[in-house]
């Protein structure tokens, strides 16, 4: 599929988000940026309830994992009704700033259900009160230890193991991915980038688009930015901006999916292709008719379409490594 940065062709806004954004306006909600952390927190019973409630598992296991640093880094597994076929590790959304394992359930249950991966949901440290590095020490644990937890879930020690995330959760998956690399492991048999947060430039032509200052806005992501990296020097780290590192070489299999209304756009695209330029396969799923955040909001039809397309990416990782169906 080409990469296409041109925005001036894309369809109207989905009427289904349409509605979302004005009954969110009629509402009075602040803005992110013109709040403070708790605020946004204190708006997480009122996500976790539209998005109801999810599939029956088989079993759901509230467990800690050790960082390096020695913080206890709490995850929710998911194991399906059906065989297990891989680990999905999944990380949320939420400028770094928001969300957890309990706003991640539902998603998390619909997703291991129609896969048949135990998925692995994961509460990293949030900022301001934790900046970076510490998401990314959790990441990087959790990721470890998933590994490390295949046999115990039933599963072949070469099944799949994914690592999926969305917004700033893409931006986690994609530097432990990176950085599992470099390390010598684990494996990452296919890495799921939902419109990732892959640099600190909030001056492209997405970013400035009038018309993609939605659910996520370029003032929000500055505000985001100040919260997670106060040093903006240090912005520009690979580890911090995946768009920067130097070499993507022997990156895994990548599928990365994009939202038409959404401020982050130019930077996936961007880094789908420097992906690609670096021999990864890239698997560009785009959604010209959607806004930031669309995947997670499970009552919007687009929600359901990615889902799928996020299903049959999975089922293709586990083909590929002959686990059971």
């Amino acid at each position: 599929m080409a990469l296409d940065t041109s925005t001036s062709t894309r369809p109207p806004l989905d009427p289904a988000s349409r509605q979302v954004l004005d009954l969110l306006a009629a509402s009075g909600r602040r803005p992110l940026e013109e709040g403070t952390a708790e605020d946004a927190r204190a708006l997480a019973p009122a996500r976790i309830a539209l998005n109801g409630e999810g599939p029956a598992m088989a079993d759901v296991r509230d467990l800690t994992v050790p960082a390096d640093d020695g913080h206890a880094v709490p995850v929710r597994v998911f194991v399906p009704e059906q065989p297990p076929r891989g680990t999905a590790v999944y990380l949320h959304g939420g400028a770094w700033v928001v969300g957890s394992i309990a706003e991640s359930d539902t998603f998390a249950r619909r997703l291991a259900a129609a896969s048949g991966y135990v998925v692995v949901a994961v509460d990293y440290r949030l900022a301001p009160e934790h900046p970076h590095p510490a998401a990314v020490l959790d990441t990087d644990a959790v990721v470890r230890w998933a590994a490390e937890q295949r046999e115990a879930h039933g599963l072949e020690a070469d099944a799949p193991l994914v690592l999926l995330g969305d917004s700033a959760g893409g931006n986690l998956a994609t530097v432990a991915a990176r950085r599992a690399r470099d390390q010598g492991g684990p494996g990452i048999a296919m890495q799921v980038l939902v419109y990732p947060v892959a640099d600190a430039d909030t001056a492209t032509a997405s970013y400035l688009d009038p018309a993609n200052q939605l659910l996520v806005s370029r003032s929000a992501m500055e505000w985001a930015w100040d919260q997670y990296v106060p040093d903006a020097a240090a912005r520009r780290l690979p580890d911090v901006s995946p768009l920067q590192t130097e070499d993507l070489a022997g990156m895994p299999p990548t599928v990365l999916i994009t939202a038409g209304y959404d401020p982050l756009l130019d930077e996936g695209l961007a880094y789908a292709r420097r992906l690609r330029d670096a021999g990864v396969e890239v698997d560009l799923l785009e959604h010209p008719d959607q806004m930031h955040g669309f995947v997670t909001m499970l009552a919007l039809p687009g929600s359901a379409v990615a889902m799928d397309q996020i299903v049959a990416e999975l089922e293709r990782a586990a083909d590929a490594t002959g686990s059971s169906r």
